[in-house]
């Protein structure tokens, strides 16, 4: 007696673990199937739990447990084993009439350990009606069949209606190597929607494309549709977006009217409009609101360093084009604004006239430093170094105005020295020495401004930028900088740029390089 109730509590035990693996059922009244995840995790639990104990596993079900739902026929476990015997017969009947006998297990090699299959039963509409079973078999042993009809799946899928048209009459359709049974089950419920747009609402852009290769796959043109209209309206967020071209391009060959859907991505232009993107620049450089301003520089200078690796041949040759045109306009406004600032009758005109001189030269040369940094970016600044150096005008009126209005241009000149010193552009011999020339002093008259009141001017890098410049000329054009920049260091000291080790650089150079290698050809004379 107490083996029997033993035996009995282990079998409930078992009945409700089965019970357990969860069927959800959808407002159409079909059955959903668990996911992979669900599955192996139920898997894993019933194996674990059986070694725990000790004792033998138990035996594969036939079917999980159904849930009913008000509107679908399904079997029911209890926990009689009359009724249970009964679902196994009636289990093993449906199967045979399916050819399930020769297909239960899929082929396995020779030295594979048998695996435990997990079946699943899965009803649509009016079950008691079906006249078709489809078996799926998914990984790790998963394997689904579905009651369906035959007229709903040869009237949706065209997979269906030439396996049906194939042979008659059919029972019985197995489908193998089911990548995601999980959504299959679910398109193939979908069939018997008479709304399948209205079906997706609420649902994940990742779960409707998952529905969407699914749909392909069998040939069911009202779902793909349908998920192309989801697609077209839902918002795309993060990753998706890449999801969602590469998914709907591969349809294109199908015929199914993709281009509202890749019309968010693509236009009907060949090239990037060029127009489009002088416009911006402009309105940017335009801008009198500070923030905005300020942010949107930020912004699309990103943007711009993010696509030059990919914005490659002529369209990367308009990018540069436009920015070389506003550099040349925002040079031609800042040379006309110094001269204007400079005349002998600006310093007795009222502030209200100053004022905004002062301010749109601050405005010219932080334009320019801004494009400057695009060029460097793209490796683009040796047109504009070129430039800049050539500004002879530009740099002789530049310490007629107060420092206040001056210093941002001096931000550019250190800008380029920074960007040479690292390699980020090369300009020409000639170039490099016309730079030092004309504007390594108003960069000095304006130093101390810049350590004090530019908070993104950072010393030791434009310091060390000025000295890899300089170091780059013939030894003897590093010594004439190098001296006068002596003269000016041993005045003002901190007030001027700290050049001491390119100066160590030039010392070597010019006095131990000479001698070392004059002893170093003497030692090989001797030792020949």
């Amino acid at each position: 007696m107490a083996e029997l109730k033993a035996a009995t509590a282990t079998l409930d035990a078992r009945t409700t673990k089965i019970r357990n693996v969860p069927i959800a059922v959808t407002p159409e009244g079909f059955w959903c199937c668990p996911s992979q995840a669900v599955l192996q995790k139920t898997a894993k639990n019933q194996n674990h739990q059986a070694k725990t104990k000790g004792g033998a596993s138990p035996p594969a079900s036939k079917a999980s447990s159904i849930q009913r739902a008000p509107t679908i026929s399904s079997e029911r476990r209890t926990h009689s084993t009359p009724t249970r015997s009964k679902i196994n017969s009636e289990e093993q009947r449906c199967l045979s009439l399916s050819g399930e006998n020769a297909t239960t297990n899929p082929p396995k090699a020779v030295n594979e350990r048998p695996q435990k299959q997990h079946k699943i039963s899965v009803g649509f509409s009016q079950l008691e009606m079906s006249d078709l079973k489809v078996v799926l078999y998914g990984k790790d042993g998963v394997a689904v069949k579905m009651s369906v009809h035959k007229n709903i799946l040869a009237e949706n899928s065209t997979f269906f209606a030439d396996k049906l048209s194939r042979q008659s009459p059919v029972s019985s359709i197995d489908v193998t190597d089911c990548e995601d049974v999980e959504i299959y089950v679910e398109t193939v419920g979908l069939m018997y929607c008479s709304d399948v747009k209205q079906r997706l609402i609420k649902q994940t852009v990742p779960r409707v494309l998952r529905i969407l290769k699914v749909a392909e796959l069998l040939g069911f043109r009202a779902c793909v549709i349908s998920c192309l209209d989801y697609l077209e309206a839902v918002p795309w967020v993060g990753e998706e977006e890449e999801n969602v071209v590469s998914s709907v391009r591969n349809l294109q060959s199908e015929n199914y009217g993709v281009s509202p859907v890749l019309k968010r991505v693509a236009s009907d232009l060949t090239t990037p409009p060029n127009d489009t993107f002088s416009h911006i620049i402009e309105l940017v450089l335009r801008s009198n609101e500070d923030r905005g301003r300020r942010e949107m520089k930020s912004l699309v200078q990103k943007l711009l360093k993010e696509n030059s690796t990919t914005c490659t041949g002529g369209s990367s040759d308009l990018c540069v084009e436009t920015i070389y045109r506003s550099c040349q306009n925002c040079l031609e406004s800042l040379l006309t604004l110094f001269q204007q600032a400079t005349d002998i009758d600006f310093a007795e005109q009222p502030l209200n006239i100053k004022e905004p001189v002062c301010r749109q030269i601050a405005f010219e040369a932080d334009n320019l430093l801004w494009l400057a940094e695009i060029l460097a970016d793209r490796n683009a600044a040796d047109e504009f170094a070129v430039m800049w150096a050539s500004q002879r005008d530009l740099a002789g009126l530049h310490s007629k105005l107060p420092v206040k209005s001056r210093h941002l241009v001096s931000c550019v000149t250190a800008r380029l020295f920074v960007a040479i010193g690292k390699g980020e552009m090369l300009p020409s011999k000639d170039t490099r020495r016309l730079l030092l020339d004309n504007w390594l002093q108003p960069l000095m008259d304006d130093y101390n401004w810049l350590q004090h009141g530019c908070r993104s001017f950072d010393r030791k890098v434009v310091e060390e930028g000025i000295g890899r410049t300089i170091l780059t000329l013939p030894l003897e054009d590093q010594q004439t900088i190098l001296l006068s920049w002596l003269g000016s260091f041993l005045k003002v000291g901190d007030s001027c740029p700290n050049l001491q080790k390119a100066f160590e650089v030039w010392w070597r150079r010019t006095f131990i390089r000479p001698y070392a290698e004059q002893q170093g050809n003497r030692s090989q004379s001797g030792q020949s």
